[in-house]
């Protein structure tokens, strides 16, 4: 008798588990089963690098969804650009709700002979950017406090001018005080993808950010969402 007809035949009962692997997958991994869904995929994240590597300015999600297909997923396709990049030359990074091409970290010494010299900030200039930068919003006579000396306008004028600090309001107390927070080109600059990668009081002092004049009692908060 052959082997064929010695096999028996196992019914699929109601309860019985499913293979591994075959009903397991996400939708989104499902979804991308189909020839048809991930040519539409690699075709979205062909667009997105060419939206992102033609601006000067980091290219936001709301951006790339209203110049993209409808229906494509922006996070699974800046994952998937991002992935690709992640061992080149040039890197794809997140800044804040943003998305950039730049120079991977550990080639950035070969771009050392293209750059400008930029203006040195003078040492009150960075505490008092650290200081907006880890209690923002914030206003100048909380920064004095903070500080415990006198904040001239230059010094706030020439932060403003940087770009990496903006007038975020005014606060809702006698005088509305105006209040101070970074911005996104900030966050580029120092390469941070939110707010909270900020470091710490130690490598802002290692980092000269933080001179030892400063108060006692400064501390370093949570840094806001």
């Amino acid at each position: 008798m052959s082997e064929r007809a010695n096999a028996s035949v196992v019914p699929f009962k109601v309860g019985d588990e499913p293979e591994e692997g075959l009903l397991s997958q996400d939708p989104a991994e499902q979804q991308l089963q189909n020839p048809a869904e991930r040519l539409h995929l690699a075709e979205a994240v062909r667009m997105a690098e060419a939206i992102v590597f033609a601006s000067a300015e980091p290219v936001s999600e709301k951006q790339l969804a209203a110049r993209l297909p409808d229906g494509i997923n922006i996070a699974l396709a800046m994952a998937e650009l991002q992935q690709i990049y992640a061992r080149r030359g040039v890197n794809l990074v997140r800044v804040g709700d943003a998305w950039a091409f730049r120079t991977a970290g550990d080639l950035a010494f070969l771009m050392s002979r293209d750059t400008v010299q930029q203006r040195k900030l003078s040492r009150a200039a960075l505490e008092v950017l650290a200081i907006i930068a880890y209690h923002q919003p914030v206003t100048r006579a909380e920064i004095e406090d903070i500080r415990g000396v006198e904040t001239s306008k230059g010094t706030l004028d020439t932060l403003l001018e940087t770009e990496w600090v903006r007038m975020r309001g005014r606060r809702k107390t006698p005088g509305r005080p105006v209040t101070y927070g970074t911005t996104e080109t900030f966050l580029d600059h120092f390469a941070l993808e939110e707010i909270r990668d900020l470091p710490g009081m130690e490598e802002l002092k290692g980092a000269g950010l933080l001179s030892g004049r400063m108060p006692s009692n400064f501390s370093i908060p949570q840094p806001p969402a």
